[in-house]
């Protein structure tokens, strides 16, 4: 079939698309970083939150109407929203509609991917689109979805699914595909045990990345009749997708860099691990993650910060970070930052140094701390001479220490409870 990629093809396309973020998962694999927010709520990038990113793909790919399903401990996430996605106009038919679990249809919460989707059926059938894109609101990428709807139409398919290659001993954390002749999907495992190798390769797999772009009517058939089963689980990837592929058109989409045309980059930041090697990544001399790309921002909601500030240029008294991204309201006195990341408000101490580390925002690291390796939670206080990833066996006695050795610090675990409960 003949490819046609106009802009106004495209547009048409994409202003007849609803997006819809599942957003309302805790992430338990980040284990104390998702206590008290859910797991799209993170703080990512230095001044980021990970929703932000398929928000951003939205608006920069043309989608402006959007909704966010949330559940799990959404305040932070909600806040987040409310004050950094509320530019777009109504007027015009552009929204970023918050869609918590309210038991419209049942009377019980999200049960399953699926059935989050389900229970907004009503709201899907009031705004009327030609399709709905359903997008995973925990992963880090940028893509324009507008190819990829253009790509579902022209291929007359009743459901799409993007795919990205992935090691295969990464597979069993996601849904593996199998392609057929014209890209058409025949097999999909729901994080199968022994991921099933693409043809041709024996270290690669083909994984689902949580983004589907359905035609509305088939969408909305299929939820109801998975709806209808007892003994389904209601998830996109172990129920909806597997139960269409014999009769329907479902077909893969893969996800490539427009200028390479190798793998794009996409990150699942599910594990402390993978959190704290993403961000650090974006220390380097040249990330693969570029979010100096001016083409396509990626949009949040951001404090009104002071620059950066680095004091102290004496002997054996030095304000210095190197190889290392520090933002707003930041206060480096006399202390050392290597390799690391620091997100909004954080002050470090004289004679303190921080290493291959992500602290995240309002944090004070006090005079003689010694940091390597860590992963430091929003408003956590280190007092004067703290050291933490020197040796494992004392930190594991506080802290939470990762399969790669890395350091998770909350608050709770210093003795300092942001949450009052009681």
């Amino acid at each position: 079939m003949k490819t046609v990629h106009t802009e106004r093809f495209v547009s048409r396309l994409t202003r007849n698309t609803l997006a819809l973020i599942l957003a309302g998962g805790r992430g338990s694999r980040l284990k104390d970083l998702t206590n008290w927010r859910a797991k799209p709520a993170v703080p990512f990038g230095g001044k980021f939150r990970i929703i932000d990113f398929p928000l951003s793909n939205c608006i920069n790919s043309g989608i402006r109407r959007i909704g966010v399903l949330t559940q799990y401990k959404a305040h932070s996430l909600i806040q987040h929203i409310q004050k950094g996605w509320g530019f777009l106009r109504g007027e015009f038919g552009e929204f970023v509609e918050l869609m918590p679990a309210q038991q419209r249809i049942q009377p019980s919460w999200y049960l399953g991917t699926a059935d989050a989707v389900y229970q907004n059926l009503d709201i899907i059938r009031n705004h009327g689109p030609d399709f709905v894109l359903i997008l995973a609101g925990d992963h880090i990428y940028k893509m324009d979805y507008g190819p990829m709807i253009a790509f579902h139409v022209e291929r007359q398919a009743d459901l799409t699914v993007g795919c990205i290659e992935v090691p295969v001993h990464e597979g069993r954390d996601f849904g593996i595909v199998a392609v057929g002749e014209g890209g058409r999907i025949v097999e999909f495992q729901e994080k199968p045990e022994h991921p099933k190798p693409i043809p041709g390769s024996e270290e690669l797999a083909l994984a689902s990345m949580g983004i589907y772009v359905f035609n509305t009517a088939f969408l909305i058939e299929q939820l109801i009749k998975d709806a209808d089963n007892p003994k389904s689980a209601h998830d996109f990837g172990k129920d909806i997708i597997p139960a269409a592929l014999e009769k329907y058109r479902v077909i893969a989409y893969p996800f490539r860099d427009v200028q390479s045309g190798q793998r794009g980059y996409w990150r699942d930041v599910g594990t402390v691990d993978a959190f704290w090697l993403a961000n650090l990544e974006l220390a380097d001399a040249v990330p693969d993650l570029n979010l100096y790309d001016t083409a396509w921002p990626i949009w949040t909601y951001q404090e009104q910060l002071p620059p950066a500030k680095f004091i102290y240029d004496e002997e054996d008294r030095l304000g210095l970070a190197v190889n290392s991204m520090v933002s707003g309201g930041c206060i480096i006195c006399g202390a050392v930052v290597r390799h690391s990341l620091l997100f909004s408000n954080v002050r470090v101490d004289s004679d303190a140094s921080v290493t291959d580390s992500v602290v995240l925002p309002n944090v004070e690291i006090e005079r003689g701390c010694r940091i390597r390796r860590a992963v430091i939670d929003k408003g956590c206080r280190l007092p004067a001479g703290t050291v933490i990833g020197e040796n494992t066996e004392e930190d594991a006695k506080r802290y939470f220490i990762s399969p790669r050795g890395i350091v998770l610090v909350t608050p709770e675990m210093l003795g300092q409870s942001l949450h009052h409960v009681r």
